[in-house]
């Protein structure tokens, strides 16, 4: 019997979406930009899961280790990130600077709001379109392989409105990262423990500005 897989135009059309509203997010400067993110975040999941909507089961299998395996994968990161700071000031003269940007908006809202948003909003709602619609349905008919590496350059790219060098080389790293996190574990749960921790950790608790 042969399989039928899903089409890829279903991806398709969903880029250009992802492409304005995080454009919207990043250079349109009216507005809370935490509120837009996780609001233009919450868009793109609603659409990945309702175009994913009869493959959920899978999307969201959970085994008691992928809770260790999502702590752990996002200490890894945090870690990887640390060391990178260090790295790309002894290479780029600009990247402490840009780094810095990065966290120009954490005035816009209190600490504690801005964490919930990241780790109940923000990091479920990227990983459900990225990689549990995105990478899954390229990963299907593209191969594994390709599949991971198209959606972290999509991925990154999508973050070139913000204007922000070490942002787009930061969202290609995660992307793959979590991309290569989901294609081991095949659910989403650790690497939605994972993102959304490292996304406190990295913003809230420890931050590297």
């Amino acid at each position: 019997m042969v399989v039928r897989q899903p089409p890829l135009h279903s991806v398709w059309w969903t880029l250009p979406l992802a492409f304005g509203l995080w454009f919207v997010t990043f250079a349109v400067p009216a507005g809370n930009f935490w509120l837009k993110l996780c609001a233009s975040a919450a868009i793109l999941a609603g659409v990945g899961l309702k175009l994913s909507w009869k493959e959920r089961g899978t999307l969201f299998a959970f085994k008691p280790r992928h809770l260790w395996v999502g702590v752990s994968s996002a200490l890894v990161l945090y870690g990887i990130f640390w060391t990178g700071k260090q790295v790309s000031a002894l290479i780029f003269p600009f990247a402490p600077q840009e780094i810095s940007n990065i966290y120009v908006n954490k005035m816009q809202l209190d600490p504690l709001v801005i964490g919930v948003l990241l780790f109940f909003v923000m990091g479920p709602a990227e990983e459900i379109y990225w990689h549990g619609f995105v990478q899954r349905r390229l990963g299907l008919r593209l191969g594994s392989v390709r599949g991971v590496l198209l959606t972290t350059v999509i991925y990154a790219v999508v973050h070139i409105s913000a204007f922000n060098f070490m942002l787009v080389v930061a969202a290609g790293v995660c992307g793959l990262f979590w991309g290569l996190l989901y294609q081991k574990e095949k659910s989403l749960i650790p690497v939605i423990l994972s993102h959304s921790l490292w996304d406190v950790i990295i913003f809230i608790l420890f931050p590297l500005n």
